[in-house]
């Protein structure tokens, strides 16, 4: 049975086993708590699960005195940006974003849209843990109304956006194939696709909920899509992710470019544009870091997790970030990852140089990323970290979110998971087989840690 997994990034379980009904309330009532049962947005993705979890969001909520606005089904930033529009007092998004089908979570919004920092996160489990209970009584319970204008909301701020030329992009009229595996995707990309005068080809797109392929939009799930665009001929493939917070892109021949490469296209069309800060984690790409020295603007690197990277972004007025995994933060927007915002721009970026999505692609620094995680007790993750450390003494290391070493032409980010027994090792270089070497070395150095009398390595 999987444990309840409560983190920064919400509270996520398998429905039935660590996530019931019972604790779909608690964590909803206490929140409203936490709001002190004020107007709160509730939104969920396309899930199985979401309208059992969404009836117990909304009654914790209303127990607790709040207002609740009920957006339906829909994407995990248009939950973020309605909670600015109404100028509500927090959110909350019955979502697992990329989980298999069997999971559901919640995630929790702040006032300003963006989710709760770690001191927020710690006052709602406090109030989530008290084994007392106090819920309002019949004449003093909240209110709820439903709100169906926010993903329209969502489209015309994008197409708002100063950078965005929507009549050139209507009389470009690309050829686009899409994937939405099923989620709430397809009750925004296709209508923001189609008001920028795209030729649609869409698969996947009824929010059913039962995922077509695996839902993370890696290279590995993106077969359907690339056929979907070979068939169609189309310029250019996107796929999202079930809450739509990650954008995939997919070349003219049907080959995805990488997640890595989502973000990389993204900031390269917003330099040109002009000039400002660009804020990533540590565990992104450096051809984000390469096209920043090209433009003579500054990086700044965050530990991982979408709230780290925007309550950066704002504290220090970048103009463009995200991460990774393919999500792209815009603040002209909001401060959320966001995919439908992420194709707009990577649509302006293919009009404004007049080429191929491979042509683009491969005049971009190229990098190999490895991606592995290792078993490790928790009693022994801070052994692990202090000897790779002391390993790699005389390199550039960075401790703000594990360990993060620099190299002459490489890197590597070695994690401890929030809520797993294990260590997350990325690995990146210019050629795949410099990244795998330097990722088997420190899959090798952690195993040494770990058994050092069975190791023979000679590494202390």
């Amino acid at each position: 049975m999987k444990p309840l997994m409560v983190s920064i990034s919400g509270v996520r379980g398998v429905v039935g086993q660590s996530l019931t009904p019972e604790v779909l309330v608690n964590y909803a009532s206490a929140f409203g708590l936490l709001c002190r049962g004020s107007k709160i947005v509730v939104g969920r993705d396309s899930r199985v699960s979401g309208q059992m979890a969404r009836h117990a969001v909304l009654a914790g909520l209303q127990a607790a005195g709040c207002c609740v606005v009920d957006l339906g089904m829909c994407p995990t930033p248009t939950v973020q940006l309605a909670v600015e529009d109404l100028k509500a007092s927090g959110g909350i998004v019955i979502t697992a974003s990329h989980n298999p089908q069997e999971w559901n979570a919640l995630k929790f919004i702040g006032p300003s849209g963006l989710f709760l920092g770690p001191k927020q996160s710690a006052r709602l489990w406090k109030l989530a843990g008290k084994s007392k209970k106090t819920y309002l009584p019949w004449d003093r319970l909240g209110t709820l109304s439903t709100d169906s204008e926010a993903i329209g909301r969502h489209i015309e701020k994008i197409l708002a956006l100063p950078d965005i030329d929507v009549p050139a992009l209507r009389k470009r009229k690309f050829r686009v194939a899409l994937d939405c595996v099923n989620g709430v995707g397809g009750l925004i990309a296709p209508g923001l696709l189609r008001k920028l005068g795209c030729r649609l080809t869409d698969i996947n797109t009824e929010p059913t909920g039962r995922f077509a392929h695996g839902a993370e939009p890696l290279p590995e799930n993106l077969g359907q899509l690339g056929q979907a665009v070979r068939k169609a001929k189309a310029d250019i493939g996107f796929a999202t992710d079930p809450d739509v917070d990650r954008l995939a892109v997919v070349d003219e021949t049907g080959r995805p470019l990488g997640e890595e490469y989502t973000l990389t296209l993204a900031v390269q069309f917003v330099l040109k544009r002009r000039k400002g800060r660009v804020v990533i984690n540590m565990s992104t790409t450096r051809a984000i870091e390469d096209l920043a020295r090209e433009f003579g603007v500054p990086v700044v690197r965050t530990p991982v997790g979408e709230i780290h990277v925007a309550r950066r972004m704002k504290r220090t007025r970048a103009i463009i970030g995200g991460e990774g995994n393919g999500g792209v933060i815009l603040p002209q927007l909001h401060f959320g990852r966001d995919a439908p915002v992420g194709m707009a721009l990577i649509l302006q970026h293919l009009l404004d140089c007049g080429g191929a999505v491979r042509q683009m692609a491969d005049a971009l620094p190229r990098y190999v990323m490895i991606k592995r995680k290792m078993r490790v007790p928790r009693e022994k993750m801070g052994v692990v970290e202090r000897k790779l450390v002391a390993q790699f003494g005389d390199q550039k290391i960075n401790r703000a979110d594990g360990i993060r070493v620099d190299l002459p032409t490489s890197w590597v980010h070695v994690r401890r998971s929030n809520t797993e027994p294990i260590v997350r090792i990325y690995t990146e270089a210019p050629s795949k087989r410099e990244a795998l070497s330097l990722s088997r070395d420190v899959i090798g150095r952690v195993k040494a840690v770990l058994t050092p009398r069975a190791s023979g390595s000679g590494r202390s």
